[in-house]
């Protein structure tokens, strides 16, 4: 079982930055995919930011160019680094892992953390 906690979420004007952190509680191998997701009243939660198990990052189009997703291995700790920030920006941001072990896999998802852009 991992357990994933993130934090940095807030309050900032639209044109602010914020980093998002996501710790894993252990380090984990087998690693399918990791992310960030958000979600908003009403709607279903999207996916963000995100890392394949080739370590390639894609991106949401509507995050391209401003929003950038990193990681530390030694920390066992995703990043997203939030910059530009725009009122529809404004959601619940979630981090998910996707790890299979012995053919099975298995999804984490994080507890989520608000982010509010407005004036």
């Amino acid at each position: 079982q991992v357990q994933l906690v993130e934090s940095g979420g807030g309050l900032v004007q639209p044109g602010g930055s914020l980093r998002l952190s996501c710790a894993a509680s252990r380090s984990t191998f087998s690693i399918k995919a990791i992310g960030w997701y958000r979600q908003t009243p009403g709607k279903q939660r999207e996916l963000v930011a995100g890392f394949s198990s080739g370590g390639s990052a894609n991106y949401a189009d509507s995050v391209k160019g401003r929003f950038t997703i990193s990681s530390d291995g030694a920390k066992n700790t995703v990043y997203l680094q939030m910059n530009s920030l725009k009122p529809e920006d404004t959601a619940v941001y979630y981090c998910h892992l996707h790890t299979v072990v012995a053919g099975t896999s298995y999804f984490y998802w994080g507890q989520g953390t608000q982010v509010t852009v407005s004036s």
